[in-house]
């Protein structure tokens, strides 16, 4: 099991940067090895991702929101990860998001790109590149603003 925190800081307001963490079928615009998300429900979204040349598909579950604060989730098959992303006001029009996750990578190809870090240099790129495309917007593409106050929700 692999632990992976990152962070960046962006040029918008905590409820804009939130908003848009929200809108998981843009992440493919910003996430490396993302090829697509489909929201199915609420709290359940459906990945197809790429790492080390091995396609994987997977459905997650969020098990905790709470606006302009905290999303985390679960993968509920295919590879094994959990995390949290959180949102911290450093002024009006800035914003610190903090990328927690624990991984469990699946297969040679995923374990080689654990051991040598690509991971987390994939995560920091993908944090980084949130910045830019949230900051370039300067609004985001649109919010969900419910709260999910528990793993048990569906």
């Amino acid at each position: 099991m692999s632990s992976i925190t990152e962070s960046v800081d962006v040029a918008v307001p905590v409820r804009t940067a939130y908003d848009q963490w929200t809108q998981f079928e843009t992440f493919p615009e910003f996430m490396e090895g993302v090829e697509s998300i489909t929201q199915q429900s609420d709290t359940m979204t459906h990945w197809k991702i790429k790492v080390g040349g091995v396609r994987r598909e997977f459905d997650a579950r969020i098990t905790e929101q709470h606006p302009d604060e905290r999303v985390a989730w679960e993968s509920i098959d295919g590879p094994r990860h959990a995390g949290v992303v959180t949102f911290h006001r450093l002024n009006d029009d800035h914003t610190r998001v903090t990328l927690q996750m624990d991984t469990d990578p699946e297969g040679v190809a995923e374990n080689v790109a654990d051991a040598v870090g690509l991971l987390t240099h994939r995560v920091k790129g993908d944090l980084r590149r949130f910045g830019e495309f949230i900051e370039k917007r300067g609004g985001e593409t649109g919010a969900w603003r419910g709260e999910v106050n528990g793993p048990h929700q569906s």
